[in-house]
């Protein structure tokens, strides 16, 4: 019996100390299992008792001998190394919940807010209030998302709520009870607020957006000519354009079509007027408009696919852009091995592109390039690769799928997008400007703005959300806006794989990581070391 105590002994001290574990961390608010906590204790207790009990004898003549005091002398070294070491765990521990880093070291950065989020947190001039209205098995998964924005700016601020257990605060903020019970998260800045029943990074930062960009800016997009359809069935499609509409209703800005001939003029209310891919002629009435809309210090963006008969070529010459007759190839660096669906990433320096680090990608796209007698005005914003070309014998591309690199085409890099002042009356920037009640002093002293891009798929539903093409557009749109500031990369839509776990399910993983797999191992090691020390020879 007195062998099998010198194995007990150890084994109810390791029982006795995770159960004193235990109940330090249900202090600390750790959820814990109380039978877990009391059955540690009971067992360590019963352990000790009895290898107390059966090694009593034993201990009497340790007591008398020398080595007594030599095991007292070590243990208490080892006490106080242990304690020591607690004690450094425990200061760290306090210096990092009052100084806290994050660290994000996955390869994509999933993990971290991009840099539009952290451009709206860094421009907060008023608090942000958030209100998470959430069950505590919910607010797991919301807290790993707001802790990242109210770590990046101090302003804002958050609070989680147990809609069941904080009726008081439902009726005062005036949230709907039907949304509770799918979570809902309140953003107030100034007593304006916005719900969303759905969080992620980019609804948070649209939300932000909302509440902080002043006044309301208008975008109308043509129609009449075959351009890419806004809403209703034909907009939803993957041809459509109604996730490009939506992605600038994120930004605060109105969006609207626009059927300019029967209009006659340009609203005075418009600040972009886009083309997005017509395919039949514009009246020559309706041309006259548009550059009168220049004139009058506007902005234009031109989305013209390969082949189509939008007649807007020699328009374009005379503002000063180029487009090609050709389709861009590039046999390397097509998706999925397709020649005429080119990734490209080649960016310039200008405020459109600057941020840009990842691929867009393009369907069916034409060369794009400033003219020569446009000077410095217009930058050559996206390029495809050295290794692609543009086509220029459109009828056997086309017709027999042929592309072959000859001397007439235009070899890589190929432009395919341009930004900058068109040529039109009065766009000198010293020229005095024209007056007129839809433009505002401050946008008709900066001149008009025009971005072309050779391609309208990019932007399309289909395409849109792949790569970087979301940003592409809406800071094309920003910068003919005026809003560089508005101008980052934005949240991606994918995010990392989510396991749903149950608060029950939770706990179990949580006491099986930290309890019982570390007492178990620290049981099997009491035994070898007891199973040594009986070993023959020893």
């Amino acid at each position: 019996m007195r062998n099998w105590a010198s194995l007990l002994g150890p084994l109810g001290a390791v029982a006795l100390v995770f159960g004193l574990l235990s109940i330090f961390l249900w202090l600390a608010g750790a959820p814990t299992d109380f039978a877990w906590i009391w059955g540690n204790l009971l067992v360590g207790v019963v352990l000790l008792a009895v290898a107390l009990a059966a090694g009593l004898d034993s201990l009497r003549e340790r007591l008398r001998s020398g080595e007594a005091r030599r095991a007292s002398r070590y243990g208490t070294a080892a006490v106080f190394s242990t304690l020591l070491g607690i004690a450094i765990l425990g200061m760290l521990g306090f210096l990092a919940a009052r100084n806290p880093i994050r660290f994000d070291w996955s390869e994509a950065g999933i993990h971290s807010l991009s840099e539009q989020t952290r451009n709206v947190l860094g421009g907060l001039e008023q608090e942000v209030d958030v209100t998470a209205f959430v069950t505590p098995g919910e607010a797991g998964q919301v807290r790993d998302l707001l802790d990242r924005y109210a770590y990046e700016s101090p302003k804002f601020r958050v609070e989680y709520a147990d809609p069941t257990a904080r009726p008081d605060l439902v009726e005062k903020l005036g949230v709907s009870p039907e949304k509770l019970g799918r979570g809902v998260v309140r953003v107030a800045i100034a007593g304006e607020s916005v719900e969303l029943d759905e969080l992620d990074e980019e609804k948070l930062t649209n939300a932000l957006v909302k509440l902080t960009r002043q006044g309301t800016k208008k975008v109308y997009f043509l129609e009449g000519h075959g351009e890419r359809p806004l809403a209703g069935e034909a907009g939803d499609g993957k041809e459509g354009f109604s996730r490009a509409a939506n992605a600038l209703r994120n930004e605060n800005y109105q969006v609207e079509a626009l059927l300019l001939a029967q209009k006659g003029e340009v609203p005075d209310d418009a600040d972009v007027v886009v083309l997005a891919g017509p395919t039949r002629p514009l009246l020559d009435e309706e041309r006259a408009a548009l550059e009168r809309y220049l004139e009058r210090k506007g902005s234009l963006l031109v989305l013209l696919d390969p082949r189509t008969r939008a007649d807007l070529e020699a328009d374009l010459e005379r503002f000063g852009v180029s487009i090609g007759s050709d389709v861009v190839v590039d046999r390397l660096q097509g998706m999925f091995g397709r020649a005429a669906t080119p990734f490209a990433g080649e960016y310039a320096s200008h405020p459109i592109t600057g941020g840009l680090r990842e691929v867009t990608l393009f369907h069916v796209a034409r060369s794009v390039r400033p003219t020569e007698a446009a000077g410095g005005r217009f930058t050559e914003i996206v390029k495809t690769s050295p290794d692609s070309w543009a086509e220029r014998d459109l009828e056997a591309f086309f017709g027999e799928g042929r592309a072959e690199l000859a001397e007439t085409d235009l070899r890589g890099p190929v432009s395919l997008a341009v930004a900058g002042r068109p040529i039109v009356a009065g766009a000198e920037e010293d020229a005095e400007p024209a007056p007129h009640a839809g433009i505002e002093p401050e946008k008709r002293t900066e001149g008009p703005r025009l971005v072309v891009v050779g391609d309208s798929d990019f932007a399309s539903n289909q395409l849109l959300d792949g790569y970087r093409n979301k940003d592409l557009f809406v800071n094309s749109v920003n910068w003919l806006l005026g809003d560089v500031e508005a101008i980052a990369v934005r949240p991606n839509t994918s995010r990392p794989s989510r396991v749903e776990l149950s608060t029950r399910q939770l706990s179990t993983i949580r006491t099986l990581a930290l309890f019982v797999l570390p007492e178990a191992i620290a049981f099997l090691g009491v035994y070898a070391w007891w199973s040594r020390r009986r070993a023959p020879g020893r």
